[in-house]
């Protein structure tokens, strides 16, 4: 497989997604996941995209091994990771705890394929509210990748784009027609020469989601904060070197700044609004 690419989205991303997977080629030598917040509703989301798309599409499959040519979407209630095995790349879905509210979220697929796809992964962020994909993006930017957005004045919902511009150097921030033209491209091209090994504090980070880890292991890429975990009560850690600020407590809860101080509810609102906005669009 040549080449991985990431798409996340949110509130307006099931139309953002349909688009940019219309103007995507069956022929396509790149595997494609996707991460919009479902939440844990029931969703009928591959069969709703499948009708705007020429490659298949369906829920990631725990283990399964990742091809080019297909469409792979994290099903509801579950982070969908990846990791290396040989010369492949495999999908995991755990049960982790909620990254920014929510599961699944953005950030841990974009993280894990950052560290597993040894620079040939593209991250994309579409419509959506928040920040959630801006730590998956630099994630995937300091691991030799490249990071694609949607113009914020074409998007539903601009937060998650504009909030990927303001902390993140993207190599392209254009409609979606443009960014599809751009992807295929990426895919045809032949990969990096030189590949940039992961950052430690990367490699923990996957670590701590995938295998889960105590507090010791918490404490070698962040330090105590004076926020409190909103879900859990336990204290939250500020991950260093990360710009906007995160946080992490112990039981694996993480929160950008911008999703510690919103509403959990509204959030969670919002994840049920789109899983039904996908059942609605689905003929009966």
């Amino acid at each position: 497989m040549n080449r991985v690419i990431v798409i996340g989205a949110s509130a307006g991303g099931l139309q953002a997604v349909s688009v940019l997977l219309s103007y995507l080629p069956a022929e396509l030598p790149a595997a494609i996941l996707l991460v919009m917040h479902i939440g844990s509703q029931a969703s009928v989301l591959p069969e709703v995209l499948q009708r705007h798309s020429a490659l298949p599409v369906a829920f990631a499959v725990d283990q399964q091994e990742l091809l080019a040519g297909m469409v792979v979407i994290a099903p509801p209630d579950r982070h969908l990771l990846v990791v290396r095995r040989g010369d492949a790349l495999h999908a995991v879905l755990s049960c982790a705890a909620k990254e920014n509210h929510t599961r699944p979220a953005i950030d841990p697929l974009f993280r894990t394929v950052a560290e597993a796809a040894n620079g040939r992964a593209v991250g994309v962020i579409l419509s959506g509210y928040l920040d959630d994909g801006v730590a998956g993006l630099l994630a995937i930017k300091a691991c030799g990748g490249l990071a694609m957005v949607q113009d914020p004045a074409e998007a539903a919902a601009p937060d998650m784009p504009s909030n990927a511009i303001s902390n993140v150097q993207v190599d392209l921030c254009a409609p979606l027609r443009l960014i599809a033209a751009a992807l295929t491209r990426y895919a045809l091209a032949p990969p990096p020469a030189e590949l940039l090994p992961a950052p430690a504090w990367l490699v923990i980070e996957n670590r701590l989601v995938a295998e889960g880890g105590g507090i010791q292991e918490l404490k070698q890429i962040a330090h105590p904060s004076d926020h409190v975990c909103p879900t859990c009560g336990g204290v939250l850690f500020e991950l260093e070197q990360q710009r906007p600020p995160r946080y992490r407590c112990h039981t694996g809860h993480s929160f950008t700044r911008l999703s510690l101080l919103a509403d959990p509810q509204a959030v969670i609102d919002e994840s049920q609004r789109a899983a039904l906005r996908v059942l609605m669009a689905t003929p009966q």
